[in-house]
This record gives C-alpha cells, structure tokens and sequence, in this order.
C-alpha cells in the first residue's frame, strides 16, 4: 500500500503526522457497479503525481505529517464493517489527530460519522453526492451504502448538496431546508452561503465522488449526469472553510478503471486539497 503523497518518509511517520488517513477498502452492499474496495489504493497509487505546493493555499501541508493507517478490517458484514471503522476512527481522535477516510462504497462513512458524533456533540455532516442515501433499510441492512445519511441523521444535523436522485421512501426522510438539489444550484453561487448557514460549528465533510458530474469523474459505481464541477465545488469548500471547523472528513466511491486513471487523480488531488484548507 505504501503511503499517500510522493513525500520524504519521515513525514509519514505516526509519531510526527497532525492527519491521519484511513484507508477502507469496502464494497460489500454497493448494487450497481463493484470495484471500489480497488479506490483507497488507486487514490494512494495516483497521489504519487501530485505536487506537494498547493496553488490555492499556498501551503506545503505534508510538512504537518500526513499517516496513511494500515490496519485490516475483517469485514464479516456491514454490521462488523462499521463498528469496525468506528473503533479505529476513535483510536486516532484518542490522540488528537485529525481523521479522513478514503473509500471505499459509502457505507464506511457510518462508524466515522457515529465516532465524530461522540467527540463533536454538536455536530453536523455535510454530503456532497449525486444519492440521498435516506433509505432506512435496503437489502435487508441498515447499514448499506443507501441508508448512509439516514443512519447520519440519527447523531446529527445532516446538509446535503448536489442531490439528484431521490426515491419515494426517501422524500418523507428529506429535510427540505437542508437539502440542495443539483438542478437548483447548477449555476449558480448563491446556494453555498445557504447551504453553510445550515450547518452548525463542527462539520464533518463526506464526499461521494459521484457527486460531481461524470464528465470529470466517470470512475464511480453509480455516475449519474448533471453533477457539480471542479471549480465551483473548491469554490464551495473554500467558503466552508473559512466559515467553519472541518473536524473530519471522507472522499468515497471511487471505482477505478484500468484504461482512464483521471478520476483516480482528481479523487487524490481532493483529499490533498481538504488537508490543505484544513491546514490553513
């Protein structure tokens, strides 16, 4: 696996690093296309292109210690999974490191989001995602990556950009001022101060790669058309940013393709770029 950023090796180091990256290699309920238990890899294999300067914060911010966790999971069930992800999300934030996961189907952000929670009482989440992801059960578990969001309600105010595909049990589990649907912000900017005024002081940032339009990202497993851009969603973390505390955060459903590693990179630039804004 090696590590995340073609970086000197002593900035890797547990001992020294600020962030710590969890990668979680599941893909046990995903329905549609498999292959992102292949995405933490892919990520950790593209993120060896990436500059270590970054333009837009002016900051080096692997000189803060970035380590890329190792640890097996099991995962026997998605019951196990999660409890699973969450006990060694805690372990980290025991120590006082800071916490990004990289998937991985979206199921793995569940266990994140319950530790955060515990840590961060007032928390909130913010989804990025072409899903709603308020099912309360699918498959038969309420731990599938449909029912992510749902389960995230349950410890937490939950804000949701980029939706655009919602099914009927879903819409009774909607909260209608907090969610923003792609065709409605397409476009437009006004949309992001609304959507951060939602959210509370501690916000814990869960990206689904699909979330953004599958002309820049088609390695997904479930892409749908009309997504966010490159630029415009920076645009928004920005804001984000400045505006609030990004205690943890996860980028997921990256599902690699052999021939065209541009969603590969752009999912590694990402994790990077959060590090960098929560460095600054």
């Amino acid at each position: 696996m090696e590590y995340f950023l073609d970086m000197p090796s002593e900035f890797a180091n547990i001992k020294n690093a600020k962030y710590v990256l969890l990668p979680v290699p599941y893909d046990g309920t995903s329905t549609f296309q498999k292959g992102a238990d292949k995405g933490p890899q892919a990520i950790i294999d593209a993120s060896d292109s990436i500059e270590l300067y970054d333009i837009q914060t002016e900051l080096e911010a692997y000189k803060s210690g970035i380590y890329t966790d190792t640890s097996d999971y099991s995962f026997g069930s998605p019951e196990i999974m999660v409890a699973e992800v969450k006990d060694r999300v805690n372990f980290f934030l025991q120590q006082n490191k800071a916490v990004g996961l990289i998937g991985g189907e979206h199921a793995i952000s569940i266990g994140a989001i319950q530790a955060f929670a515990e840590k961060y009482p007032n928390l909130s989440v913010l989804q990025i995602d072409a899903h709603a992801d308020l099912r309360d059960t699918y498959n038969g578990s309420i731990y599938n990556h449909a029912c992510v969001m749902r389960r995230a309600q349950e410890v937490a105010k939950v804000v949701q950009v980029g939706i655009r595909n919602v099914c009927m049990e879903e819409k009774q589990n909607i909260i209608p001022e907090n969610i923003f649907y792609a065709h409605e912000i397409c476009g437009k900017t006004k949309w992001m101060k609304k959507a951060i005024e939602q959210l509370t002081e501690n916000v814990y940032l869960t990206i689904d790669l699909d979330g953004f339009d599958p002309s820049i990202v088609p390695a997904t497993g479930t892409p749908l058309p009309g997504g966010l851009l490159w630029y415009e969603t920076l645009e928004f973390l920005e804001l984000l940013f400045k505006s609030k505390k990004v205690v943890g955060f996860d980028v997921v459903e990256l599902c690699p393709q052999k021939e065209n590693k541009i969603s590969d990179v752009l999912a590694a630039v990402l994790v990077y770029k959060v590090i960098s804004f929560m460095e600054r």
